[in-house]
C-alpha cells in the first residue's frame, strides 16, 4: 500500500522507517544490524527512508549511502539540513540562509552517493531567513536536479502557507502519536489534506514510551536521551505506562500488540498520513510493519481515546534548560 501527494508526484510507502537511532542518541550504534533492518524493511514493503544530516554528524547519511545506492530505483530517500551540529549532540544552531542550504544539500549527496534527493525537508527554520528565501533557494536545487520535492518539518500553518506559494511543499514532519498531540498538529494534519501533501509524523510510538518496552531507567542502554526526556523521569514515567497499560489491554483484546494498536491510530488520521517508526530489531520492524493492517473501527478509535485522551501523557516532549537532538 502507498501514499501519494496530488499537489506533487511524490509516492511513498505507507510506512515509512526513521534511521536516525541507527547511528545515535539510543544507546550502541551496530552499523551491520542497521544494514540488516534496511534489507528487511525493503523486503517487507517499506520503500521510505528518512535521514537527515545532523543525525551522527553525516554519519546516518553515509550509513543508508550505500544501500540506497544498490537499491535507488526502489527507494525514496528523505534528509533534512537546517539544524548544524557542533561537537556534541547538545551542541547546536539552526541555519536556513540560502547559502547554507545549498552547501548542505551539495554534503548530503555525497554522502548518499546519489544525484538527487527524493526529498529535501527543512529540518527546522532559523526565525532569521524569511522562509520565502529559503524555499527559494530549494527551488532552484529542484530546477537543477539535485533535489525532486521539498519538505518542511515542525512549521506553523502560516510557515507552510508562504512556503507553498513559493514552491510546492510534498510533506510536512512533525511529532504526532497517542503520546504527543493537540489542536495545532491537528490542523497541520487536516491542512497538508487540502493542500494534498503529505503528513509525516516523527516518534510515532512515542520514542518507544507506546511500545510499553520501557519500565524503568534501567531499560536504557549506554548513552540513550531519553534518560532525560520528561517523560521518562521517575514519577512521570509511571503515570505514562499507567496510559500504556490501558491500551495494551485494548491492543491484546484486538490481536495486536500495543505498539500495532497505536501506529494504526496514527495511520487512520488519514491516507497521506505517513508515520516513519524508528527501529534497529528486526522483530520490531515486522511489528511495526503488520500495523499497516490492522484495521480500527469508529468504536475502537472511541475506546483508544477514553484509554488515552489528548492530555493524559505526563511532561513535556524534551527538557526545558538542556538542548537535546530534534528528530
Amino acid at each position: 500500500m502507498q501514499s501519494s501527494t496530488t499537489q506533487t508526484s511524490l509516492t511513498v510507502s505507507r510506512l515509512g522507517l526513521g534511521c536516525m537511532g541507527m547511528s545515535e542518541f539510543y544507546g550502541e550504534s551496530d552499523p551491520r544490524a542497521a544494514q540488516r533492518v534496511l534489507e528487511q524493511a525493503l523486503e517487507l514493503g517499506v520503500t521510505f527512508f528518512d535521514t537527515a544530516d545532523m543525525y551522527g554528524r553525516g554519519e546516518n547519511e553515509r550509513l543508508i549511502g550505500g544501500f540506497v545506492v544498490a537499491n535507488r530505483d526502489r527507494v525514496v530517500i528523505a534528509t533534512k539540513c537546517g539544524i548544524v551540529r557542533g561537537a556534541t549532540p547538545a551542541d547546536q544552531r539552526r541555519d536556513t540562509s540560502p547559502a547554507y542550504i545549498r552547501s548542505a544539500c551539495e554534503a548530503s549527496l555525497r554522502r548518499l552517493g546519489v544525484e538527487s534527493i527524493d526529498l529535501f525537508y527543512l529540518h527546522r527554520l532559523d526565525e532569521v531567513t524569511p522562509v520565502e528565501d529559503s524555499i527559494g533557494e530549494l527551488s532552484r536545487l529542484v530546477e537543477e536536479g539535485k533535489v525532486r520535492h521539498l519538505g518542511l518539518s515542525e512549521v506553523t500553518l502560516e510557515e507552510l502557507r508562504r512556503a507553498n506559494a513559493v514552491h510546492a511543499i510534498a510533506a510536512v514532519q512533525s511529532e504526532y502519536s497517542l503520546s504527543t498531540r493537540g489542536p495545532d498538529v491537528e490542523a497541520m494534519i487536516d491542512a497538508c489534506a487540502a493542500l494534498g501533501a503529505l503528513f509525516v509524523p516523527f516518534s510515532p510510538l512515542g520514542r518507544g514510551l507506546l511500545t510499553a518496552a520501557y519500565r524503568s531507567a534501567e531499560d536504557f542502554k549506554g548513552a540513550d536521551f531519553r534518560t532525560i526526556l520528561p517523560r521518562f523521569q521517575p514519577g512521570a514515567l509511571e503515570q505514562n505506562l499507567s496510559v500504556v497499560d490501558r491500551l495494551a489491554e485494548l491492543a491484546s483484546a484486538k490481536g495486536c500488540t500495543v505498539a500495532q494498536l497505536a501506529l494504526a491510530w496514527v495511520l487512520a488520521r488519514g491516507p497521506h498520513v505517513v508515520p516513519i517508526p524508528g527501529t534497529r530489531q528486526l522483530h520490531r520492524l515486522a511489528e511495526n510493519v503488520g500495523a499497516v493492517d490492522l484495521s480500527l473501527s469508529a468504536d475502537d478509535l472511541a475506546a483508544i481515546e477514553r484509554a488515552a485522551p489528548a492530555d493524559a501523557i505526563v511532561g513535556d516532549r524534551y527538557p526545558a534548560s538542556i538542548p537535546i537532538p530534534k528528530a
